[in-house]
């Protein structure tokens, strides 16, 4: 009867569980995985890229239009979201070389890239560590 239920839910037989001791059950190691990065469409990159230089051309022949200059932070945070950068014209670069490039190459690129920003200032402030090497 037990298992009929086990069945009938699509949950696992207690045979089928791993050991409650939390012992592997295979032989095998299990691999790390680097990173994994989702990517737009080719296609939905190269309309916003578009749109992102059209209006960056609009907004440097008339600066003082706010309205073109907030379309056009719009269009720079949209590519930005896009391809996973922290800066406009980062991610304008990051959207060229996805169009130019295969998705194979992209990624390695950008695996081999050394990583910039809030990474490199992890831990606590200088001076907060020599006062704690200090006690």
């Amino acid at each position: 009867m037990c298992e009929d239920l086990d069945t009938r839910n699509g949950s696992v037989r207690a045979h089928a569980r791993p050991p409650p001791d939390g012992r592997e059950t295979c032989d095998r190691a299990p691999e790390k995985v680097k990173s994994v990065m989702l990517l737009p469409a080719k296609a939905e990159v190269a309309r916003q890229l578009r749109r992102y230089r059209a209006w960056e051309r609009v907004m440097l022949a008339s600066p003082s239009d706010r309205t073109v200059r907030a379309t056009f932070e719009d269009s720079g945070y949209t590519l930005c979201v896009l391809m996973g950068k922290r800066c406009a014209r980062e991610a304008a670069d990051a959207a060229e070389r996805y169009l130019g490039s295969t998705l194979g190459a992209y990624l390695r690129e950008q695996n081999e890239r050394p990583r910039t920003g809030a990474a490199d200032r992890r831990g606590p402030p200088q001076a907060q560590q020599h006062y704690a090497a200090g006690r």
